[in-house]
């Protein structure tokens, strides 16, 4: 199989020319971390077998786009045809922009160390490898299996990095100079603060938004950094391997019931999980919501919230400019959060939660600031 043409023209779309990542993605083989794959179409999810499809396996792992290779429990390499799982991805070859974006943010020099948190498919592992030399590189991923695959398809390719299978929250072995996570932490693990030495960098985002954060170890043992501009999101980290199950029934009572309040809403209804700002300012402020949302032939739009607490709302609304119905139960008033944001986001041109301070107190206590505003996460 020819794939070096189309390595080198994928790094020429995600890199500069001077960029020093641009050499690790035209020698990487990413066909070769992402064998099989699932691919969403009208009968669900899919199973795509590269080797059977050697043109649409080209296609697809140089393209600059994320492969999901676990969904739930069941990895794509022990799929069948007939399997069209239904749960969460809980593993992907991400996209290889997004990779070289972590890594850009993490400023890494010849002499840095590695501590790559999340290993996944082990591709952006092999692009730190081929930067660093594999002697720099540790990788650390929660499934054995991920770290069995990875580690054979690294040698493969001509790379030795460390690769361990660990819970990387709870513990971090050894000390590293830079640490990037392509996994969503919340908040910042204590032991990620522990392993870094004083002025050592990490990069990582904030699970439940696309708040990317990079920050620098303090003398005090905490972290100092800020809030990038630019949007990331990522996986949430896990302990085993599927996540606990979503809000499903919540859900359906949202769906069904009038609540214990109905109103009229002041805004249109909006896609939450669509608009990241929007999103990441909501999980920042009022954490732990899910979402759904759906829009009619006729044009009706409905936006579903469901919390754990046992809060819910309907937000429903007959054409998309039309202020919706608003039904809302439980304890708190889910749908009133969301407006206040939107409401302070038209006073003042911008939600502060983008571009804020951080502050990581040694236990790992995050916190962001912005002018008056600040939370603690």
């Amino acid at each position: 199989m020819d794939w070096k043409p189309h390595a080198a023209a994928l790094a020429e779309r995600v890199t500069h020319t001077a960029s020093r990542w641009r050499e690790p993605i035209a020698t990487t083989p990413r066909h070769l971390f992402v064998p099989r794959w699932w691919e969403n179409g009208s009968a669900g999810r899919t199973l795509v077998d590269g080797p059977a499809e050697e043109q649409r396996w080209l296609t697809a792992a140089y393209r600059d786009t994320s492969l999901i290779t676990s969904v739930g429990p069941l990895h794509a390499d022990h799929a069948t045809p007939d399997d069209h799982p239904t749960g969460r991805p809980t593993s992907s070859a991400t996209l290889p922009s997004l990779v070289v974006q972590m890594f850009q943010h993490a400023r890494i020099s010849n002499d840095d160390t590695l501590a790559d948190i999340g290993t996944g498919s082990g591709y952006g592992t092999a692009l730190a490898a081929r930067r660093l030399g594999a002697a720099r590189v540790t990788s650390f991923d929660v499934d054995p299996y991920l770290v069995d695959a990875a580690r054979e398809r690294l040698d493969t390719a001509g790379l030795r990095p460390t690769v361990r299978a660990l819970d990387a929250t709870q513990t971090l072995p050894g000390e590293f100079t830079r640490i990037v996570a392509t996994v969503a932490v919340r908040p910042i693990p204590a032991a990620w603060l522990a392993a870094l030495p004083t002025g050592g960098r990490l990069v990582t985002t904030i699970a439940g938004t696309s708040l990317l954060v990079t920050a620098e170890k303090s003398e005090d043992g905490g972290a100092l950094g800020r809030v990038e501009w630019c949007r990331a999101g990522f996986m949430h980290t896990r302990t085993g391997p599927d996540y606990p199950p979503g809000p499903d029934d919540l859900f359906a009572v949202a769906r069904a019931h009038d609540g214990e309040e109905v109103t009229t809403g002041r805004y249109p209804v909006v896609d939450i999980a669509s608009a990241w700002d929007l999103a990441s300012m909501l999980d920042v402020t009022t954490p732990g919501i899910q979402h759904h949302y759906e829009e009619g032939a006729d044009g009706s739009r409905t936006a579903l919230m469901a919390h754990a607490d046992g809060s819910w709302a309907r937000a429903a609304a007959k054409a998309p400019e039309a202020p919706p119905t608003v039904h809302q139960g439980g304890p708190r008033r889910l749908w009133d959060a969301l407006d206040a944001i939107r409401t302070d986001w038209l006073m003042t041109g911008e939600l502060p939660v983008r571009g804020a301070r951080v502050i990581i107190k040694p236990t790992g206590t995050t916190y962001l600031a912005r002018g008056k505003w600040s939370a603690k996460l």
